[in-house]
């Protein structure tokens, strides 16, 4: 296995099938035998579980999830790497590769026929350009018991951020509300092939096997999330506003003070639990047809 971190051994294989790194794509191989292995160990993965990867590259991680889990499915999207993956994965009859974009794929009918053993879970090296679609999509599936990713730095933080810092806002929402992130390690550039210009961490997300606060509506509930921090620097019956005009102004603040919210204070300062309450005061604001 560590061989597929060694820089000398892997410009030989890439060499060899006449591979050229994609800057579109993102792709970075790592090179720190320790990281793979700390990833995978992460998931918590065993015979029972099976697991979706995106991003393999040339298979240093999914050979190292495969040692762990009952099935492998990795999708990648360039297919100039399917010589590669087929060598270096030959070793793990476990382990299968679909050539494919991710953000293209159906994921329940995806995992409905390539890993049916439960429980599912999600591991990823992602570029920073599709972190959050990717999350996004995985989270809103609802088909996995853990999520481990390595994205860049700056991201993780976002995602694991609590009211009212600077890197607070929508998306740390969005996985908060759908799991526990916790941020595990760093890894700096010099564990990579080519080396990124950013420092990347690695974060588990915990699925939460209900939501963390009841609401009457999901969809109104990240409405009023993405209202709340559409415009940043607005108060927030403003932000509110802009994006609720069935309900104005008045019909804002009225439902910020209902929840004994401040009109005038700003979203980033609202936890899970008030926005929880908000969104239910607005959708008893907003009429029926609406």
């Amino acid at each position: 296995m560590n061989s597929l971190t060694d820089p000398v051994w892997i410009r030989g294989l890439l060499e060899r099938h006449g591979f050229h790194f994609s800057k579109a794509l993102g792709q970075n191989f790592l090179i720190d035998p320790s990281v793979p292995a700390r990833i995978a160990d992460a998931l918590q993965a065993d015979q029972s579980c099976s697991v979706l990867e995106v991003g393999p590259g040339i298979g240093c991680l999914t050979g190292h999830l495969a040692l762990r889990a009952g099935k492998v499915l990795s999708v990648e999207k360039d297919r100039s790497l399917e010589p590669i993956l087929r060598e270096t994965l030959a070793g793990f009859p476990n382990a299968e590769v679909l050539y494919a974009d991710i953000m293209k794929q159906d994921l329940p009918a995806l995992a409905a026929e390539k890993l049916p053993s439960q429980p599912r879970l999600f591991c990823a090296n992602l570029p920073y350009n599709i972190t959050t679609p990717v999350l996004t999509k995985v989270l809103e599936s609802g088909l996995f018991d853990r999520i481990v990713v390595m994205i860049q730095r700056e991201v993780a933080e976002r995602l694991c951020a609590s009211p009212g810092g600077k890197d607070y806002g929508a998306f740390s929402l969005l996985v908060q509300w759908y799991t526990q992130p916790e941020l595990l390690f760093s890894v700096p550039p010099h564990a990579f092939m080519p080396q990124p210009k950013v420092t990347s961490a690695v974060v588990r997300m915990t699925g939460r096997k209900e939501p963390p606060f009841a609401v009457k509506d999901e969809a109104l509930l990240f409405r009023t999330v993405r209202a709340a921090f559409g415009q940043r620097r607005k108060t927030l019956v403003n932000a509110l506003a802009a994006s609720f005009p069935e309900l104005g102004k008045d019909g804002c603040r009225a439902a910020a003070e209902a929840c004994g919210i401040d009109p005038n204070c700003r979203g980033e300062v609202l936890d899970l639990a008030a926005f929880a309450a908000l969104a239910d005061a607005l959708g008893a604001g907003i009429a029926p047809s609406l």
